[in-house]
């Protein structure tokens, strides 16, 4: 183990704007603004949890760019990997829904600084140069062809240096926008990870992998990982987290496969939920945390579903917890006592 991990993630920097007070888009006059991104929201709880993690985007010359890296910086994040070029910072806006409809998602990426990075660029050698974990998701190449050749540039040269490469299929359909279709791009990227977080519909749409929906959730997940071990070769570490709604609450728990052998969380039932927005990144830093950190399987796992849970109680993209909080869960599970 490393005594010290150093974990580069790598994804598009964006600001999200929320309705206030559950309101409806058509409703809203004025929005809360958080700043956000899968990568960024895994690298914020990493380093809140104590380890090194280096954000790599790219970001408009701007003061919107500027407040969105000072946030990284407030939280631990080495920003030093952060390119400047092109024109806008990239958004998305929030709409919550309940439990009669479901929450809104409106992109507006088209055109960022990040969709028009171009290979060679980033200087991969010198940003790779110290870490041991590189991450990255789906949604980085799902925004424009380029960003995926960069994502693949970026693979190639961690692999070549031996760094452990981990990546979340984070599949979302109304960016993949420019001609190409996932299936088409994804398999290729993804064959070198040994560390990777899906769900059932992202393993579906990248692989053709389908699962019966009569099959209880634990034989789903354990049919996934036997077909994705077929196209992934290096695979060794493969998590998955479910959500299933029963009346007003919400039953969550995680899955994973890890040298072979499968390892169940505890179920968590959830009496509400405050964000549900940005829970698998921080169930993807639980679990790298519990990589870099040497944890038992058994522990990674209930780890990474305690830091999916807590999540869900915190506005905003970003998992704002720490070590002390996710044992005290751990130990005492969900709780409305107050702390004194």
């Amino acid at each position: 183990m490393n005594p010290t991990p150093n974990i580069t993630c790598f994804g598009e920097l964006l600001l999200r704007f929320n309705t206030q007070l559950g309101l409806r888009f058509v409703q809203s006059n004025s929005f809360n603004v958080h700043v956000a991104g899968a990568e960024a929201n895994v690298a914020v709880l990493l380093a809140r949890l104590g380890l090194n993690s280096k954000m790599v985007t790219r970001v408009p010359n701007n003061a919107l760019a500027d407040m969105a890296i000072a946030e990284l910086r407030k939280y631990g994040v080495d920003a030093t990997g952060i390119l400047k070029g092109g024109e806008r910072l990239g958004t998305y806006y929030v709409e919550n829904g309940n439990h009669i409809r479901p929450t809104q998602v409106i992109y507006d990426r088209s055109g960022s600084s990040f969709s028009q990075l171009q290979p060679g660029m980033a200087d991969w050698q010198q940003l790779l140069k110290s870490s041991s974990l590189f991450h990255w998701s789906g949604v980085a190449a799902a925004l424009s062809e380029s960003a995926a050749e960069v994502c693949k540039e970026a693979i190639e040269i961690a692999h070549q240096k031996g760094i452990m490469i981990s990546a979340d299929f984070n599949y979302r359909k109304k960016l993949w926008k420019y001609g190409k279709e996932p299936q088409e791009i994804m398999p290729g990227l993804l064959r070198y990870c040994q560390v990777a977080v899906a769900d059932l519909d992202s393993a579906a749409i990248y692989f053709g992998i389908k699962t019966k929906e009569g099959m209880s959730l634990r034989d789903r997940f354990e049919y996934c990982f036997s077909f994705l071990k077929t196209k992934m070769p290096l695979l060794k570490t493969f998590a998955m987290s479910f959500r299933v709604v029963e009346g007003l609450h919400h039953e969550y728990f995680a899955g994973l496969a890890h040298e072979g052998q499968f390892y169940y969380s505890t179920v968590h039932t959830l009496p509400m939920v405050t964000d549900q927005i940005g829970t698998g990144d921080a169930f993807t830093a639980g679990l790298l945390y519990g990589i870099s950190s040497g944890f038992d399987p058994q522990k990674m796992v209930n780890w990474a579903a305690a830091c999916g849970v807590l999540k869900q109680s915190i506005h905003g993209d970003w998992a704002l917890t720490d070590k002390e909080e996710i044992d005290a869960f751990m130990q005492s599970g969900i709780s409305s006592k107050i702390n004194r």
